[in-house]
C-alpha cells in the first residue's frame, strides 16, 4: 500500500470500532499496548493453518527468499569487510531498533517501516541504526568509523516483482567539524576511497563510477575542489560530478552521493552527509556521514 491507501485503510478501521477505542489504545503504556496486541497476534495464529503459512509464503512480498545465490554474496561481503581500514568498527546490527529510530533520524514515512508488537521496528536501514551506535561512542572517542552488512525490510513496494528485503553493506562516520568543510572533506575521501576500492577489485568489467552532488553549500563545494578531487585522482573507478540531481535534497545536507554501475545506467549505492549525530548528541557540531551499496545488486550486475 502507499500512504494514499493506508490513511484509507486506518478511515475505514476506525470508523468501524466504538467510540473512545482511538484514544484509550493511544492512552495505553508500551508494555500495555504490547500485551494487548500480542494477545491478538497469539488468537489469530491459533486459528492459522499449514496451508494459510505456504499460502502467504507464495503471496507475501515480505517472506519470500532473496533470489541472489547466497555463497557468491557471501564472497563478495567478505572481501568487503578485508577491505575496510582497520580503525573502522565492524557493528553486527540486531534485526530490529526502537520504534521511530528511521523517522526520528531521518525524514521518513513510517508507513515505509515494519512496526512490530513490542515497540520495535525491522530495521529497514543500517545508517540509521549505525548514526545512534556512533552518537552514543563519540561521548568516549574523538571520531568514529562503523561499518555493518545488514539484511533490511521496507514496507513501501517497489513494483516489477522486487524484493521487500536486501542486504546493505553501510558505512558511517561521526566526527567533530574543524572548520572551513575540512572534516567533511576528510570523511568524503575516507569514504570514497573505500568504495573505489571495492569497486575496482569487485566490479571492474561493469564500468562502476562514483558520482557526487553537492546542495547549496559553497564550502563544502569548495573542498570537493580543492581536497576531494585530489585525493582520489588517477583511480580506476571515476568521480563524476552530477549537479543536477535533486533526490536527497533535505535528507542530505551538503552533498550527497551516488554509486553505479553498467556506465552509470544501474544505482548500487548511496549517500551523503547528514545532521543525525548532531541531532542525536544534540550538539550541531557534529558531523556525520553515511554510505551504502546493495551488495545482492551489485552481486546480480556482476553475474550478467
Amino acid at each position: 500500500m502507499d500512504d494514499g491507501e493506508l490513511a484509507g485503510a486506518e478511515r475505514r478501521v476506525w470508523a468501524a470500532m466504538p467510540v473512545g477505542t482511538r484514544t484509550a489504545l493511544t492512552g495505553l503504556s508500551n508494555a500495555d499496548l504490547s500485551s494487548l496486541l500480542l494477545s491478538v497476534a497469539r488468537d489469530r495464529a491459533a486459528t492459522a493453518r499449514p496451508s494459510d503459512a505456504v499460502r502467504r509464503w507464495r503471496q507475501d512480498r515480505f517472506v519470500r527468499p532473496a533470489r541472489t545465490d547466497p555463497r557468491a554474496l557471501a564472497r563478495v561481503e567478505a572481501r568487503m569487510w578485508q577491505l575496510l581500514p582497520a580503525d573502522v568498527a565492524g557493528v553486527e546490527l540486531s534485526p530490529v531498533v526502537p520504534v521511530g529510530t528511521c523517522s526520528a533520524v531521518a525524514p521518513v514515512s513510517q508507513n515505509r517501516i515494519v512496526t512490530t508488537m513490542r515497540a520495535s521496528e525491522v530495521l529497514s536501514d543500517p545508517t540509521n541504526a549505525l548514526a545512534i551506535e556512533a552518537a552514543v561512542r563519540r561521548r568516549r572517542q574523538s571520531e568514529v568509523h562503523l561499518a555493518a552488512a545488514h539484511r533490511v525490510l521496507r514496507a513501501q513496494d517497489f513494483g516489477n516483482d522486487a524484493s521487500a528485503h536486501f542486504r546493505l553493506f553501510a558505512l558511517v562516520s561521526s566526527a567533530r567539524d574543524t572548520g572551513s568543510g575540512g572534516t567533511q572533506a576528510r570523511l568524503l575521501v575516507r569514504h570514497l576511497t573505500y568504495w573505489r576500492a571495492v569497486l575496482a577489485e569487485l566490479a571492474p568489467a561493469v564500468a562502476p563510477q562514483l558520482h557526487v552532488t553537492t546542495f547549496d553549500d559553497r564550502t563544502v563545494r569548495e573542498r570537493l575542489a580543492d581536497t576531494v578531487r585530489p585525493a582520489l585522482d588517477g583511480g580506476a573507478v571515476p568521480l563524476v560530478n552530477e549537479p543536477e540531481r535533486s533526490r536527497g535534497r533535505g535528507y542530505y545536507t551538503g552533498c550527497a552521493l551516488r554509486i553505479t554501475v553498467l556506465g552509470g545506467s544501474l544505482e548500487v549505492g548511496d549517500g551523503g552527509l547528514t545532521d543525525w549525530t548532531a541531532r542525536l548528541s544534540g550538539d550541531a557540531k557534529e558531523r556525520c556521514l553515511v554510505s551504502c551499496l546493495a551488495t545482492e545488486r551489485l552481486v546480480d550486475s556482476i553475474s550478467r
